[in-house]
């Protein structure tokens, strides 16, 4: 009898097979070119459920592992919005509603505050 467990093996199969579903595209998306020169870039949002189980039942044959098992994953891409690029200065506009905690709210607002210390960068170094 070997020492590898069914329910390991069957959970390391799916996480695999999830992996090689949820890619970085999924979540940035390929950038959208304007003719007056802005790029949007969607951006989206996944969430991953993974569950699993399983049963080993007494050998009704010496050497047999007669075992019951499965697993389920499910995964959500949701788009939130996109990133809007024109002339250096980079923004985000939300397609979901407002953010309900405070720190939704502060990853909201981090490109706001990129582009302000940018500009404010830019005006001290043209002083």
């Amino acid at each position: 009898m070997d020492n590898i467990n069914p329910i390991g093996e069957l959970m390391q199969s799916t996480m695999e097979n999830v992996k090689n579903i949820l890619k970085v595209d999924e979540v940035v998306g390929e950038p959208i070119y304007t003719p007056d020169g802005i790029t949007l870039v969607p951006i989206s949002r996944i969430s991953v459920g993974f569950g699993g189980g399983g049963v080993e039942f007494t050998p009704k044959k010496a050497g047999s592992r007669p075992y019951g098992g499965g697993n389920a994953t499910g995964v959500k891409i949701e788009p939130i919005g996109f990133l809007v690029i024109k002339e250096g200065s980079v923004r985000m506009i939300n397609i979901t509603p407002p953010a309900s905690t405070t720190v939704d709210r502060i990853i909201d607002l981090v490109p706001q505050v990129m582009d302000k210390v940018d500009a404010f960068i830019n005006k001290q170094q043209d002083k």
